[in-house]
């Protein structure tokens, strides 16, 4: 029996490469003699440096940056040899120019670490007072270190300053009326910016953002209405913050003399807006996250060469299917013939023909306690099912 394990994160509990380990040590104890591919997934959000730079088989580095709210935080980059990197992968991300010469290195970096919601208490959560600073610092240390491109992950942000903490650890100015500099540019701060100046770091390499994100900037589908809350900001607070990101948002295309209709394009109201400023200031370009994620970790070939596919993540849903990640997994292992089981925190999908749903989490047990309990949750659940 050969078992696809194909996990990705469980929020706020497991990552994606603890499940599929949990999984995989549950299943030996019980089956010694299977062969088990684990296969961690990623969004663009936590684990996405990981999984895509040992998959093709990089080095990570760490660098000091400046945190969400300005405090000093540890963060990754992934140095990956071009070679390194399955082919359809490349061709996604391979200059208009042709493809990368054998050496080069593509630097990948996930915003989560160095601007992630998930580095700050409860109680330090604000859109308002929070910045993408660090993960310009981290880009400009890729440029330095010699990257060819970066591949920029931009899932689990604490920010909405439309990247402006990231446009100006690259060389943009944001100034008050009186000329002083504006240095942390957050939302807060925005009333009193009343020009830009400067310019993005010369010879920026391509950078492409993985982004699963439809959202526009602005209005009621765009990034403060649909993410704020989860960040922070209050009900009460959201025309004000779409007012001001409106107001930054042209002040960023005039400068760079780029339409204003990239507000409205799918993706641009990705964490915070990060997509929208990175596309007008530095050319970035919005990927397809998952079919790169995909494409990188070979998974189409790893599914048709499993017996079994066990997947799962923290909420599984009768959207999940039609969605991305395990729902993806799980919607391609069953128009392969494949048995497929999930394994979630809470499942509320309805069950279909060789698809196995488990929801973790014991009757009654509170949101709290599950979190605390998912290892041993998984793995009993895993355990129960084979």
């Amino acid at each position: 029996m050969r078992a696809l394990l194909a996990f990705d994160k469980f929020k706020d509990s497991l990552t994606a490469r603890d499940a599929c380990d949990l999984t995989a040590r549950a299943l030996r104890e019980r089956h010694p003699d299977w062969t088990l591919d684990a296969c961690p997934l990623a969004d663009g959000g936590e684990g996405f440096c990981e999984i895509l730079t040992l998959a093709a088989g990089g080095r990570i580095v760490t660098s000091a940056v400046s945190g969400p709210r300005g405090e000093p935080v540890q963060a990754t980059i992934g140095l990956v040899p071009v070679a390194g990197i399955p082919a359809a992968a490349r061709r996604l991300i391979a200059p208009a120019s042709g493809d990368f010469a054998p050496t080069a290195t593509i630097a990948v970096i996930e915003m989560a670490s160095a601007s992630g919601l998930a580095l700050l208490p409860q109680e330090e959560r604000d859109p308002w007072h929070t910045s993408t600073l660090g993960t310009g610092e981290l880009i400009r240390t890729a440029v330095e270190m010699g990257a060819a491109a970066i591949l920029l992950g931009v899932g689990g942000s604490a920010t909405h300053d439309l990247g402006a903490g990231t446009l100006a650890a690259l060389g943009l100015n944001f100034e008050a009326a009186d000329g002083r500099p504006i240095t942390r540019p957050i939302p807060a701060r925005w009333r009193d910016i009343t020009r830009l100046s400067g310019r993005i770091t010369p010879g920026l390499p391509p950078i492409w953002i993985a982004c699963d994100v439809t959202n526009p900037l602005l209005g009621p589908k765009g990034a403060a209405a649909v993410y704020g809350p989860q960040k922070g900001l209050r009900a009460k607070d959201f025309s004000r913050l779409d007012h001001e990101s409106a107001r930054l948002a042209l002040m960023l295309c005039t400068y760079c003399s780029q339409p204003e209709n990239l507000m409205d394009l799918p993706g641009a109201g990705a964490a915070g807006g990060i997509s929208f400023g990175l596309m007008t200031a530095a050319g970035a370009q919005l990927l397809p996250g998952f079919d790169l994620v995909s494409a990188w970790l070979d998974l189409e070939a790893r599914l048709l060469a499993a017996d079994l596919v066990i997947t799962g993540e923290g909420r599984f849903d009768e959207s999940s299917l039609s969605g991305k990640g395990p729902g993806a997994v799980a919607a391609r292992g069953l128009a392969l013939g494949k048995p497929v089981h999930v394994f979630a925190g809470q499942v509320t999908a309805a069950p279909r023909e060789h698809l196995s749903l488990h929801a973790i989490t014991p009757v009654g047990m509170a949101l709290e306690q599950a979190l605390r309990s998912a290892a041993a949750n998984l793995t009993t659940a895993i355990q129960g099912a084979f």
